[in-house]
């Protein structure tokens, strides 16, 4: 079944949007919509005149519907999915805030999409709500920013050229990111507390942390490789460091892996780490980078905060996929973004992914998807166009 969009007057509703993502989501839908009449949108959240005000700060037309809506207040969340095509939320911690909408997002039919990278509370959704989502035809998309879309959709673009020119997947791959300047968002930090304080008091919930299958549910794939600890990658000559989001990224790979039927298949392997460069500095840098705690600490950046416009203009990411085969051939891709990945660029790909529902993709059956699985080249394709992304095949 595919989504309940009939009738609803709103293609995206960005509930949380007095925040400081969700302003950032709806001034760029504004500019969407400046250049593209089809595109309609709301801002939603707990305060009317908060939402006003920041309406008039991001320039959007003064129209801009504005609708009343609070994660404790289960009716006021089903009225916002009545009139909404696709909910996109920023509000977070999900675990803290975020069910109930999912649960009515997959009761009602409504497509959901969110920014999250908590994998056991993405996991309780999915065995809570995937059924539903299925019957009812809701599309439910977690992790459409920086955590997981560049990497799920550039191990996707690797995977799609390796058929057309080995005629089989790449068994391994490995993403380095090579490139990152910007600053992550104070909601990952919040995120990534909430998500130890709850694993403090649930094992089950440490179990889901560590395995890399935690969101592939009766799937049991190939050992994979550690990125937990520094190390000397002899093909490019570098060192890496483990990669602070790669506890989500590789588990939404591997999800999308699941999705397509084993489509890398049921041996892939997938390891995320961050380039920190050659010789004994490289070396150093890894091992400090290793040891970093910062994220959980309280000098940490803070939900509701963030960069200026001009360091989030300033800011960019690249990361290098490389893949081989069981014959050893190799195949590498370079992904890129041209804003800070934590914000400037989150915020345009969760509302690409949103649109690519609505307009592209309004015909995919119900249930929990990742945006690999559900939108690929599709959302490739906006990316590419509008939001300053760049997938691109790279000499070896």
């Amino acid at each position: 079944m595919s989504a309940n969009h009939d009738g609803k007057p709103f293609d995206v509703a960005v509930y949380g949007a007095s925040g400081y993502t969700g302003r950032l989501v709806a001034e760029y839908l504004s500019q969407r919509q400046a250049a593209d009449s089809g595109i309609s949108f709301a801002m939603a959240g707990r305060n009317l005149d908060k939402l006003a005000a920041v309406r008039e700060e991001i320039g959007a037309p003064a129209d801009t519907p504005l609708v009343e809506a609070d994660a404790e207040d289960a009716e006021s969340l089903a009225s916002l999915c009545s009139r909404s095509k696709v909910v996109l939320t920023t509000v977070g911690p999900y675990q803290l805030y975020g069910s109930d909408l999912v649960r009515i997002c997959a009761e009602t039919g409504t497509d959901y999409v969110d920014l999250c990278g908590e994998p056991a509370w993405m996991r309780l959704m999915i065995d809570a709500h995937e059924a539903t989502a299925r019957k009812s035809g809701a599309r439910i998309l977690f992790s459409c920013g920086f955590d997981s879309i560049p990497f799920d959709l550039g191990v996707l673009f690797l995977q799609q050229h390796a058929r057309d020119r080995f005629g089989e997947p790449l068994s391994d791959v490995e993403t380095v990111v090579r490139k990152m300047k910007g600053t992550f968002s104070g909601g990952t930090a919040a995120s990534l507390k909430a998500t130890m304080a709850a694993a403090f008091k649930d094992p089950t919930i440490l179990e889901h942390l560590k395995n890399p299958f935690a969101l592939a549910p009766g799937f049991s794939g190939a050992k994979q490789p550690s990125g937990s600890k520094p190390m000397h990658h002899d093909g490019l000559g570098v060192w890496l460091a483990p990669f602070v989001m790669a506890p989500i990224n590789t588990k939404n790979v591997h999800r999308t892996n699941f999705l397509l039927d084993a489509a890398y298949g049921k041996g892939f392997t997938y390891r995320e780490m961050l380039m920190t460069g050659p010789g004994e500095k490289g070396e150093a840098a890894a091992r400090a980078l290793a040891s970093d705690t910062s994220l959980m600490s309280d000098d940490g950046p803070k939900p509701g905060e963030g960069p200026t416009r001009e360091e989030r203009e300033a800011g960019h990411y690249e990361a290098l996929i490389i893949g081989r085969n069981d014959s050893g051939k190799e195949l590498r891709i370079s992904v890129s973004g041209d804003r800070d990945p934590g914000y400037g660029s989150t915020s345009k790909m969760i509302a690409e992914a949103a649109l690519t529902l609505v307009h592209e993709r309004a015909d995919a059956g119900g249930g929990i998807w990742t945006p690999g699985a559900a939108l690929g080249e599709a959302l490739i394709d906006r990316l590419t166009r509008h939001a300053g992304l760049s997938f691109a095949l790279v000499d070896s």
